[in-house]
């Protein structure tokens, strides 16, 4: 069958546009391979102590797994080694192993958070680390094109996305996300009493009776008790004498 040529232009046309339509519909390819945290982190440099902690605290392996299965994503908070660097001497090595592990929780976060996400975010964000009393949180605010991050005991600026794809985004922080549960002010409650000190004898209770401390009521009572007798007796004896000089 033998198309005219302009007729043969337009079923060209036709079929270039309906080729087109179709490869716009087609959906992207997926990210091959899982996720690997490990050569993100290496890669970028910088993050050698967070590296060692992931591993020692084995909550690398951990969400490497959790990256093939979740359907939420998550967020990493990643401090630089400077960060670790310019904390004070011994504030990690003091921790138990249990509040290690909490502290590289408290960077993660159960859930995909872009950049745009970041800035107008419902106060607290949930992260990883919790207790019984429930998840600690982070609070995120945004200023022009800079997000904020504050724990209560430290601030600082999200300043550079070592990646930004689902399942798994991470951003660069200059400063240890520390929590407030952990590096908050102790409360006077949990504060050790202080040292009794001995007693002296001028320090005894009134109740004993000694030197130094006042008489007790008991005692008092009992003292009463003897002189009003002693006065009873004294004014029968008085009688008496003067009965005896009346008679003689």
């Amino acid at each position: 069958m033998a198309f005219s040529k302009p007729l043969a232009l337009i079923l060209l046309t036709f079929l270039s546009l309906f080729a087109s339509k179709i490869q716009a519909q087609a959906p992207a390819p997926a990210p091959s391979g899982p996720v690997n945290l490990t050569a993100i982190l290496e890669k970028a440099g910088q993050y050698t102590t967070l590296i060692r902690l992931l591993k020692e605290s084995q909550q690398l392996t951990q969400i490497e797994s959790q990256l093939n299965s979740t359907t939420q994503g998550f967020t990493l908070f990643a401090p630089t080694d400077n960060a670790f660097q310019n904390l004070k001497s011994g504030a990690i090595n003091d921790l138990t192993d249990d509040q290690k592990v909490k502290l590289i929780l408290y960077h993660v976060t159960p859930k995909y958070y872009s950049l745009s996400d970041l800035q107008t975010v419902s106060n607290p964000v949930r992260t990883q680390a919790s207790e019984k009393e429930g998840s600690w949180g982070l609070n995120f605010k945004g200023q022009g094109n800079q997000v904020n991050v504050t724990t209560g005991v430290v601030t600082t600026s999200i300043n550079n996305d070592l990646r930004q794809q689902f399942p798994l985004a991470i951003y660069q922080v200059d400063k240890v996300l520390l929590p407030l549960e952990l590096f908050g002010a102790k409360s006077p409650s949990s504060a050790p009493s202080p040292k009794s000190s001995e007693t002296t004898p001028s320090d005894e209770t009134p109740s004993s009776g000694k030197k130094g401390g006042a008489p007790s009521p008991a005692a008092s009572q009992k003292d009463n008790g003897v002189a009003g007798r002693n006065v009873g007796l004294g004014l029968v004896l008085g009688l008496g004498f003067i009965c005896m000089g009346a008679l003689s």
